[in-house]
């Protein structure tokens, strides 16, 4: 890893321990969407004029990372697949297209970019997470389990290998001259690249998998007719703006529990099927509200709070009455819960994985 990344890393874990246990005051509901199966090619060319494209729903408006404002400039996804491919399109409206970064695996995020964050199983660790900027740069990422734990590890030499993206730009790329329109951005993401197994068939027929996507938009200045990102006053860079699909309620993508859900129908495209959230993740994100005051009592007292009323209040979800249970260990503490709608025992670690058997 160059230094480059070393400082950017750095610099990333120190922030997100800062900001890891905020949580906006606003309740945090997961997006949804239905991507259908198709039998029809698929070229990534950026244009997406296959008429499958045509069938699919746009999401909705992306939102502020935080839930509560309304960005600059619309951004939208559709998603579809087929036995081999997870396929994303996106589509910024955008005045100014532009972007410098042409190394792959460089922070991509230094330019406007888009990315997109995959938890197959749900359990928050070992996600992957892919950047790509207006110039097809691509960065992606495999990571073991979010910033906000202890032993996390980032494999910033990890590939996506068969990896498919294009871009078309409505309006000229690095032109200040003119007001573009827009670009659009077409991916496709082998589902072999998301194994645990070499022989695993782990095709997400009728299942879910928990997604997000980020945009990252950066107030620019145009400098001997080149675009960069703008500076303020103090000689830094500005803040950059992040808008998403689905909002954490904080200034970290990190938080694979709030991202969306995305269920790979395998009916055709172009129907009205809808997708219900089940009453088990419900009681997970019940769960990680009492992690999140477990680590922030740890934050200040460097030690876990103990099982008592004020963190394992009883709940409900659904009109169903919920008894968490707190086991503590050798190396930290489990959080039990039996769910009354499936019977299953969930189980949320002190790192932060969750489990469910």
């Amino acid at each position: 890893m160059n230094q480059s990344l070393n400082k950017y890393f750095s610099l990333y874990f120190f922030c997100v321990s800062i900001i890891s246990c905020a949580q906006s005051k606003k309740e945090i509901i997961p997006q949804t969407y239905v991507a259908h199966k198709i039998s029809e090619a698929i070229t990534i060319d950026g244009k997406a004029n296959e008429a499958v494209w045509e069938k699919a729903k746009w999401t909705n408006n992306f939102i502020d990372i935080e839930g509560v404002k309304t960005p600059k400039y619309e951004t939208n996804v559709k998603m579809l697949w087929d036995e081999n491919y997870y396929y994303i399109l996106a589509e910024m409206k955008e005045p100014h297209v532009w972007g410098d970064i042409k190394e792959r695996d460089a922070v991509v995020f230094y330019n406007n970019d888009f990315e997109v964050f995959i938890d197959p199983d749900g359990d928050t660790h070992n996600y992957y997470e892919l950047e790509i900027n207006a110039l097809n740069t691509v960065w992606d990422l495999f990571i073991n389990k979010p910033y906000r734990e202890l032993g996390n590890v980032v494999l910033n030499d990890w590939n996506y290998t068969g990896l498919k993206s294009a871009i078309t730009v409505d309006g000229t790329l690095n032109n200040p001259n003119d007001v573009d329109k827009s670009w659009t951005l077409e991916i496709a993401i082998p589902f072999k690249n998301l194994r645990t197994a070499y022989n695993q068939d782990n095709v997400p027929r009728n299942q879910f998998y928990r997604v997000n996507f980020s945009r990252v938009n950066w107030e620019h200045d145009i400098i001997h007719g080149k675009y960069s990102r703008k500076k303020g006053k103090d000689g830094k860079f500005l803040h950059e703006y992040n808008w998403v699909w689905s909002p954490t309620g904080v200034i970290n993508m990190h938080l694979p529990e709030n991202w969306g859900y995305v269920y790979f129908s395998s009916k055709e495209v172009g129907g009205d099927e809808t997708f219900t959230i089940p009453q088990d993740d419900k009681i997970k994100w019940k769960m990680y509200e009492i992690y999140r005051k477990q680590k922030g009592h740890f934050k200040k007292t460097n030690s876990w709070q103990l099982a008592d009323k004020t963190l394992l209040k009883l709940f409900t979800v659904d009109e169903k009455a919920i008894i968490p249970e707190l086991k503590f260990h050798d190396t930290g503490w489990n959080l039990i819960i039996i769910s009354p709608f499936t019977q299953k025992t969930l189980i949320l670690k002190e790192d932060g994985k969750f489990i469910s058997k």
